[in-house]
């Protein structure tokens, strides 16, 4: 393959690589700095764990997930390179289905996401395959904004791979990839922010049951055998994996909050 050939790929490449790169730090630092600094004192009462990661932990998570990234660009050549060739017609036929199917797919796309995760996650837990793929994910015990990207090699290639087979099989345009990335980049920073920031009801269960709450995958890298939904509790339910004392966890997490607000309804 000669270099004039090649260039198309290594441009594609080298602007997904920058693209992903400006929204990771925009989320993991934002979600940090809001989070960490500017809200630390009114949320407080939020924190699920009373200690915070050691400041290499975050430095070695953020170098990780640059390098995830990077994985992510080298798999996302295949859709590239599939939908060049005229091999993946899905965002043609997509958008002649018009508006409705347009939200319809980013729907469909993040129920199909969250399946795609509970399962390859659950399999990378299995110990034949977890220090070669899941090992490093982990290492983050407590986790933090930037965890969401810090993965081994293998994990960020499976996490990359959902995309190219999604485009193949269902109709989808490339605008509505770019919103799935969107969502989930900001699900996965909160997710591991260590702040319980999802509603809770009067008697402390989750508002919105069927989302997975920050709790949720906390308790995830506390006990790793549990909880491995990303954002839908109901995979974890159908399988019996959802961590038994999540519930109580998560009312806890919200309790300061809700013994507030009932205190400003008394006065």
């Amino acid at each position: 393959m000669s270099l004039q050939t090649l260039i198309p790929f290594l441009t594609h490449w080298a602007d997904a690589t920058r693209s992903d790169l400006i929204r990771y730090v925009i989320f993991s630092v934002g979600v940090w700095f809001t989070l960490w600094i500017v809200l630390a004192t009114p949320l407080a009462g939020r924190k699920i764990r009373p200690d915070q990661p050691p400041p290499r932990q975050l430095l070695v998570e953020f170098l990780c997930s640059i390098r995830s990234i990077m994985i992510f660009s080298t798999v996302g050549l295949l859709s590239y390179s599939l939908f060049s060739a005229g091999w993946m017609p899905g965002p043609y036929l997509a958008r002649e289905l018009g508006p409705v199917w347009f939200w319809t797919s980013l729907v469909l796309m993040i129920i199909g996401h969250d399946a795609w995760f509970y399962w390859t996650h659950r399999l990378i837990h299995d110990r034949r395959l977890f220090r070669t793929f899941h090992r490093r994910h982990h290492r983050s015990n407590n986790p933090s904004p930037f965890t969401a990207y810090s993965f081994d090699l293998g994990e960020a290639a499976i996490n990359a791979l959902f995309v190219p087979l999604w485009m193949l099989i269902v109709p989808t345009q490339w605008p509505v990839v770019g919103l799935f990335v969107l969502h989930q980049i900001a699900r996965n920073t909160l997710g591991h922010s260590g702040y319980e920031l999802f509603p809770a009801r009067k008697d402390g269960r989750p508002l919105l049951p069927w989302l997975t709450t920050v709790t949720h995958h906390d308790l995830h890298h506390a006990q790793a055998g549990y909880n491995y939904g990303l954002y839908f509790t109901w995979w974890d339910r159908w399988m019996g994996t959802e961590n038994p004392t999540y519930l109580a966890r998560f009312a806890e997490a919200t309790r300061s909050k809700r013994r507030a607000t009932s205190s400003l309804s008394q006065a």
